[in-house]
């Protein structure tokens, strides 16, 4: 299998409106980067294991059950940041399709972006935007972590990082400041570019 590798950022990391260039550095450079190491690191453990013949299915404790809850949170970290730098480095100003689809499902772009702040103060580690395949239709989901709370179908179209390494350098215990900054930094032609892709596969 092919090893995981770090996706650049497409815009300079002291360019974001209200989130430095030292946040982004260490949460791109090496939290992110963090999740593609070990992603890869488990992947060649998971062979080897496998490979040896002695993988144990042990669900109280054994080194595959320990590798495998290892994999989904180091995988699903590295697919949420990818989408979380990758929506980011706009003007923040809402157009394309996706802006009428919010606004039919929510009333306005300001009924969204308000609960969608809430959804985001009141998550532990994600709020997400989701193309959701089996209900055709946008749904916000949260999880406290990358591998509680997802659910199965649903596309990441925006995803929130509200965990603190997110913010707190930039505006310390104010969540609420930096959820601003985020909709002010959001690159509404990605997430267009995202939404038809999401909405145009079929299960």
């Amino acid at each position: 299998m092919p090893k995981r590798e770090l996706k650049p950022l497409k815009y300079k990391p002291d360019s974001l409106k209200g989130i430095s260039q030292k946040t982004v550095e260490i949460h791109h450079g090496k939290l992110y980067a963090g999740y593609v190491s070990k992603s890869n690191e488990i992947s060649e453990k998971l062979g080897e294991l496998r490979r040896s013949g002695k993988a144990e299915g042990n669900q109280t404790y054994s080194e595959l059950r320990g590798l495998k809850l290892g994999e989904t949170f180091a995988i699903n970290g590295v697919y949420l940041h990818e989408n979380y730098f990758g929506i980011l480095g706009g003007d923040g100003v809402p157009r394309g399709e996706i802006k009428k689809a919010i606004e039919k499902k929510w009333g306005s772009m300001e009924e969204f972006q308000s609960y969608f702040s809430a959804c985001g103060m009141a998550a532990r580690g994600w709020a997400i935007l989701c193309w959701d395949m089996h209900e055709k239709e946008l749904k916000q989901y949260n999880c406290d972590a990358q591998n509680h709370g997802g659910i199965w179908g649903a596309i990441p179209i925006i995803a929130m990082d509200v965990y603190e390494h997110s913010y707190f350098i930039d505006t310390g215990s104010d969540r609420a400041a930096y959820i601003k900054a985020f909709f002010e930094n959001l690159n509404w032609d990605k997430i267009e570019e995202l939404y038809q892709k999401a909405k145009n596969y079929e299960l």
